[in-house]
């Protein structure tokens, strides 16, 4: 049954198209072609002509001229455009015209490397006048002139002495240029000698702290190379984001072209956002995302359209495996080898054989349905798909397009479903769909010269080659560089002799720098196997305090592991398997203070700032949670030293004028709790103990019986008798009881913010959500002791998040004022400000008054207007 059969039945089915929040046709486009260019290798034009390949697409020819030119370029299509041949034509033909020409291949991953050398493999044998005589060599020669290898971290040591001297297009990934190229360069110096092109691919991916590292490790690339005489030429690819030229050039540090008019031919698309039903509208809970994800897909299995669904823990693609092939045994899904054969999972973890033979299943359909994690997502050839399913908000507006575009790869009609998940970002944009379609990708950040970074690499490039005095790095000035090089000799790894500095320690300073962190130090993980400690895995230092502190339940592998010591000292975190029906959340103490302000500006209802920051933190316990009903088990105490990062911060401090009028409200007011039936014995005995006077200020009582206040919110309880103990009671004149209730909902109203605002703010920036910190404090030394929330970047040194949202605060401040005010619960959950705020309340009235405040577009600036 075709695509169209289903949709039509979605429409008519009340208990899915209640549920539809957004459904978008995009129609379809045709083709764009151009001619095989004049100079083109005839090679290269038979080769293309024996796959039925007859002409180029209008992006592909533009993308051979301007290399032609000798310019560097970026190139940015949809999924399945043929960006491939964008690099391939004139990497090739210089290839077959040059000798000894040589070309290096980048890419984010291993196995889409794999994938890319198999489709130029496929290129170049498709013309029979060039056969491989030897497939089963390391080095296929796949032409008389033109030798490809990957080298990544799976390619055998026996292998990698012919590859370094013999192959003149290599394969590889940023890590291992990183670790296994550029420190070795002496044993490729005839590579680099002749390198002509570097090659960049799924470009957006190297954003934040990662392409932050990358951008480093080209600046070395570069330096490598201009020590061999040679000056490469950089083609580099991308998805959709919004500052495609920016980045290319942060990268490269080069100007570079753009190539953006898609030619591709496209069938008619059709995008849904689905929102599961609310199924407890006082909690706002609404149906597992889980289980919706498994619905939709089971339908479009049973109409026969093969299908990805995106999931974004392995855990979850697991999950949805498993109820898949229980709800559609094999019959239910016709042809084919049978359910298990035709319903595949993929990500991490499978074995490279396991994930081949599911691509090819794909490719060939006989795998119906895929599930996997965003190792998907990235352009590896799987055919096409009719429809893409995605469990929850991928977490940017880039990459949401980029997992949708895996569907619809024939110019036949295809399907995107996104269903959202309870996260407020998901909710946010269900709510408001016209902002995710009208709204273009984000735009990807990095940050170069970030201290810590930058030292990292510039050790790296000085084991490397040794330093002149003088020398810059990449778009880094001679002076600066001379500072840290001066530094370097200070802490004994580099030697002044003459003009220059020379490497003089024994590490070798790459394998200790991990590109995917700012941090230098890596904690090891280690469990018992056979009465010997075995390491399993690594989390970064920063991370390791709240990841893996003593009596934290951490996931492996699919495995749980409770963590029994972690030594700081020795950098090893030991754990056990365990089989527990709870995980972990860290308790944790935070501090901000200001270093230096940048910048200032008055805005409404509050001031925007942002600067440089300090954040101290401290883990002092822990919170055991149960699986799946989220209940509260218990509570752990840590000992850990406080950390401190230093970063830069944006923040928001609320006017005096502001403070002033949420207090003349009395802020708002809340159904009074039922303190069960001992509470009125409980409060005249606190009272009595207390001599019948204000704990706060001293009045005692004249005539009127005093209040009496719990310490300890009453709603924080599951018993009455625990929240009714004298030790958690205090009597209280109704003035200062009044002033208390004030500060506790003041500090519950910033609370819930700091929630809308922590998980909006990855709608602004390609980043996730671990890669900012949020604070609020009611009196901020940020502010002058005014109420503030501070976000502020992960990275020490920052990479510019922060900065990017102070530009955009007022945008900031009217989103998280929609999703607050559109958000069904009643008191706070999840979708909006969290489950419950600061002190138990549950923050959404109070934190709604403190966005009226500050949002242009709420109810109180129009009426203002």
């Amino acid at each position: 049954m075709p695509l169209s059969t289903l949709l039509n039945a979605w429409q008519t089915d009340p208990s899915i198209a209640s549920n539809i929040a957004a459904w978008r046709t995009f129609p379809p486009q045709p083709a764009k072609f151009a001619p095989f260019p004049a100079g083109l290798h005839p090679a290269l034009v038979d080769a293309l002509r024996a796959r039925g390949i007859c002409a180029l697409y209008t992006h592909q020819a533009t993308a051979w001229r301007r290399a032609q030119a000798g310019q560097h370029l970026v190139v940015v299509t949809g999924t399945a455009s043929g960006k491939t041949l964008c690099y391939n034509l004139p990497v090739l033909d210089r290839l077959l015209r040059d000798p000894r020409a040589c070309a290096l291949y980048l890419f984010p991953t291993k196995a889409l490397a794999q994938d890319q050398k198999d489709a130029l493999s496929q290129l170049i044998t498709a013309n029979t006048q060039y056969p491989i005589p030897n497939p089963q060599s390391p080095i296929p020669n796949i032409h008389p002139e033109i030798r490809i290898a990957t080298y990544d971290g799976d390619t055998p040591a026996q292998a990698r002495p012919a590859i370094r001297t013999t192959a003149r297009l290599i394969i590889s990934n940023p890590d291992m240029l990183h670790t296994g190229v550029l420190p070795h360069h002496t044993k490729w110096a005839d590579f680099f000698r002749h390198l002509q092109f570097v090659v960049i691919d799924e470009m957006h991916a190297y954003r934040g702290v990662f392409g932050s590292h990358v951008a480093n490790v080209l600046r070395r690339l570069k330096r490598v190379a201009r020590f061999y005489g040679a000056s490469p030429q950089f083609i580099l690819t991308s998805a959709t984001i919004a500052n495609p030229v920016e980045l290319a050039e942060r990268l490269i540090e080069e100007p570079v072209a753009l190539v953006d008019d898609d030619g591709a031919a496209r069938g008619a698309r059709h995008f849904l956002i689905y929102n599961p039903p609310v199924v407890n509208r006082d909690l706002g809970l609404r149906r597992s995302v889980l289980l919706e994800s498994v619905r939709l897909a089971g339908d479009l299995l049973q109409h026969n359209v093969q299908t990805i669904v995106f999931a974004r823990a392995r855990r979850t693609v697991e999950l949805i495996l498993t109820y898949l092939r229980q709800q559609l045994p094999s019959p239910a899904i016709g042809r084919g080898v049978g359910g298990e054969g035709q319903i595949r999972g993929y990500r991490s973890g499978y074995l490279p054989r396991q994930r081949r033979e599911i691509e090819r299943g794909l490719r060939e359909g006989r795998v119906r349905a895929v599930i996997a994690t965003n190792a998907l997502e990235l352009g590896i050839d799987i055919g096409g798909m009719g429809a893409a399913v995605l469990t929850g908000y991928p977490g940017t507006i880039a990459g949401t397009w980029q997992q949708a575009g895996r569907a619809g790869r024939k110019e036949e009609a295809s399907l995107a479903a996104l269903i959202a998940s309870a996260n407020p970002l998901d909710q946010f944009l269900a709510r408001h769909p016209d902002y995710f379609f009208g709204r273009s990708p984000e735009q990807a950040l990095i940050n170069p010269d970030n201290l810590l970074i930058l030292l990292g690499h510039l050790r790296c490039a000085a084991f490397e080659l040794p330093f002149r005095i003088g020398e810059s790095f990449g778009r880094v000035e001679g002076a600066r560089v001379a500072e840290f090089l001066q530094f370097l000799q200070e802490s004994g790894v580099l030697h002044q002799s003459g003009d220059k500095y020379f490497w003089m320690a024994d590490q070798y300073p790459a394998q200790d720098a991990s590109l995917r962190s700012a941090s230098p130090e890596a904690v090891l993980l280690q469990t018992r196997y056979d009465d010997e400690w075995t390491t399993i895995g690594q989390v970064d230092q920063a991370s390791a305090f709240w990841m893996v502190h003593p009596g934290a339940v951490y996931l492996h592998e699919g495995r749980v592991y409770l963590v029994e010591d972690l030594d700081l000292e020795q950098h090893i975190a030991r754990l056990r398997a365990v089989a527990v029906d709870y995980y972990t959340q860290p308790r944790r103490e935070t501090t901000v203070q200001l270093l230096d302000k940048f910048d200032e500006v008055e805005a409404r209802g509050a001031t925007k700032a942002h600067g440089e920051v300090a954040v101290t933190t401290q883990v002092v316990g822990f919170r055991k949670v149960k699986w799946f009903t989220q209940e509260q088990l218990g509570l752990g105490e840590v000992s850990l030293p406080p950390t401190e990062l230093v970063t830069t911060g944006y923040w928001l401090a609320l006017t005096e004028g502001t403070v002033g009028r949420l207090r003349q409200q009395g802020l708002w007011t809340s159904d009074p709790n039922d303190y069960g039936p001992n509470w009125l014995p409980q409060r005249d005995r606190a009272r009595a103990r207390d001599g019948h006077r204000c704990q706060a200020c001293g009045a005692l009582e004249d005539g009127r019986s005093h209040h009496v206040h719990h310490k300890i919110p009453f709603r924080t309880f599951t018993s009455y008798r625990q929240a009714n103990q004298l030790s958690n009671l205090a009597t209280l004149c109704p003035r200062c009881h009044h002033r208390v209730e004030l500060a506790v909902r003041m500090r519950s109203g910033l609370a819930g913010l700091s929630f809308a605002l922590g998980h909006l703010a990855p709608l602004f920036l390609m980043c996730d959500a671990r890669d900012v910190g949020v604070h609020s404090d009611p009196k901020s030394p940020l502010a002058d002791g005014r109420p503030a929330v501070v976000i502020y970047d992960q990275a020490p040194g920052g990479i510019g998040f922060s900065e990017r949202l102070f530009e955009l605060h007022d945008e900031l401040m009217t989103r998280a004022y929609e999703l607050v005010a559109a958000c069904e619960c009643t008191d706070g959950c999840p979708s909006c400000v969290g489950p419950a705020g600061e002190n138990g309340l549950g923050g959404k009235q109070e934190t709604l008054a403190i966005l009226e405040a500050l949002s242009p577009e709420s109810r109180e600036a129009r009426t203002a207007d």
